[in-house]
């Protein structure tokens, strides 16, 4: 009998180089799923270090033409890679909701907070001017210009396949250097996307190229010689890691690590401010965001009022499938949401008070999806796991404390340092607040302080390996080397030996 059943080829997402889909020799893949069907939707390539190395190789060449490209060449690109980023933003968030899970909303969000650091890109030629000192000695001028690097390294996090990439290739591309972008294998589409995009804007072929994968190309790039920088997002173990590694190989390396980031609110708060800003900023992506508030320091004397308050906001949060209209998705693979599941466990272990379990909640969506509701735990100790790691996802601890002073401690007793918020109307301690708090980035009623593009982002302390931020003016320093010139033109009067050192005149 002739088979006829209809077959279906599963979809492989493959690299790209040199303005193009490209295999690669690595036979290697990885799934690709949809989080809220908890279904394979297409594998990915999975590079291998000799593969990494041919697109770097690629990278190279092509960098040779865009590092002589005019300021304008490279600005009209970038202008015109912003308008297609504009008018095609919906696909895009589609295929982040489709690959991460986050509702569409969100997507849109982080599309939009992507844009700004494209546009500030697009301004760039106001930052490449260098400084001029004339007659330093006689006839002697001394400026300085800056240049792009070479080739650079991007390896971004799952929790924002567009936005993390827009901040770091904007203006590496902008400066004139060639990407070699590593996106999370979880979720790899945007990544090609975006370089389709770049090629359509008018991109010379070979200035922006994508490898999958996972720690092998990750590695091939660590400690390749021509790759001249290496941005990365992720986890603190993973951060410090890379930045090791590549500093080692002779890299300059800006490396974002992880967070527990603290919202304190004293007694004079809008407890319903705060309680709204604790919801939003514990809840929204499902918590998978570095910069989510995943503890509330809440002042003894309010605490019981604004807890309930969180609580009551929570019942009204719909989880669901992405595409209907939810408030907040799936986590990003079953793995992550049983290890996220498990910290409700041990909270009541540790004498924590569990006052809403995100277990129990009821899915708008397929009920494989990797589902887990808003979390809410009370009463929660410093010294409990809950507290101390980074969880990343929908789980919002509170801790309660005396005042001002010991939540202060608290903050700054902490290993991370990204963000931070204070909830109050006092200016005094608000004040007080952003001068003493060893924090990277700070909020005055403001849950999530993710600084505007023509500002930096990044933490301090285990949130941040090396002194580079990202976008912003750090972003711009980060993707070009100073070099200073010093320059006479002779005088035809001039002439003479003299073997002194030189001399003012």
């Amino acid at each position: 009998m002739t088979d006829t059943l209809p077959r279906t080829e599963t979809v492989v997402l493959d690299h790209w180089m040199g303005g193009g889909p490209w295999a690669g020799s690595s036979e290697r893949t990885g799934q690709v799923f949809n989080p809220a069907l908890g279904t394979v939707q297409k594998e990915v390539r999975f590079a291998s270090r000799e593969d990494v190395g041919e697109v770097v190789d690629a990278a190279s060449a092509a960098w040779l033409q865009w590092r002589d490209a005019s300021i304008a060449k490279r600005q009209a690109v970038m202008f015109a890679f912003r308008e297609l980023l504009n008018a095609r933003k919906e696909e895009l968030a589609e295929i982040l909701t489709a690959e991460h899970g986050k509702v569409l909303s969100d997507a849109r969000g982080e599309i939009a907070r992507g844009m700004e650091v494209v546009e500030f890109a697009c301004g760039l030629g106001h930052l490449t001017k260098g400084a001029y000192s004339e007659n330093v000695s006689t006839d002697i001028d001394v400026y300085t210009l800056r240049q792009p690097l070479g080739v650079v390294g991007i390896i971004s996090p799952f929790n924002f396949p567009a936005m993390v990439p827009l901040w770091f290739f904007s203006i590496a591309l902008a400066a004139g250097n060639a990407v070699v972008l590593k996106p999370s294998e979880k979720d790899p589409t945007a990544a090609n996307w975006l370089a389709a995009l770049l090629t359509e804007a008018g991109l010379p072929h070979g200035v922006f190229n994508v490898v999958h994968g996972d720690k092998e190309a990750v590695d091939a790039l660590l400690e390749h010689p021509d790759v001249r920088a290496i941005s990365f997002v992720g986890s603190t173990p993973i951060a410090k890691y890379v930045y090791e590694t590549a500093t080692a190989n002779g890299k300059r390396v800006q490396a974002l690590g992880g967070a527990k980031n603290h919202m304190l609110v004293l007694p004079d708060a809008d407890l319903d401010l705060a309680a709204d800003a604790a919801v939003n900023a514990g809840f929204g992506s499902a918590g998978e965001r570095c910069m989510a508030i995943s503890v509330v320091l809440a002042v003894d004397s309010v605490a019981d009022e604004f807890v309930a308050k969180v609580a009551d906001r929570m019942a009204g949060l719909k989880v669901g499938d992405g595409t209907r209209s939810c408030d907040m998705g799936p986590l990003i693979t079953g793995q992550h949401r049983d290890k996220v599941t498990s910290y409700i466990d041990v909270a009541g272990t540790d004498g924590a008070s569990v006052v809403v379990d995100g277990r129990d909640v009821e899915i708008d969506g397929d009920e494989n999806g990797f589902w887990l509701g808003p979390t809410l735990i009370d009463n929660v100790p410093t010294s409990s796991t809950v507290y101390t790691d980074e969880i990343f996802g929908p789980v919002l601890s509170v801790v309660r404390v005396e005042g001002y002073e010991e939540g202060l401690g608290i903050i700054n007793a902490s290993r991370y340092g990204n963000g931070t918020a204070i909830f109050t109307n006092d200016g005094g301690a608000a004040r007080r607040f952003q001068r003493e708090a060893t924090v990277g980035m700070i909020g005055i009623n403001v849950p999530i302080p993710v600084p505007v593009a023509y500002h930096s982002f990044g933490g301090w302390k285990a949130s941040l390996f090396g002194d580079a931020k990202a976008y912003g003016p750090h972003g711009f320093e980060f993707f070009t080397a100073e070099k200073a010139i010093t320059s006479r033109w002779l005088d035809p009067s001039h002439g003479g030996i003299n073997l002194g050192f030189p001399q003012h005149d």
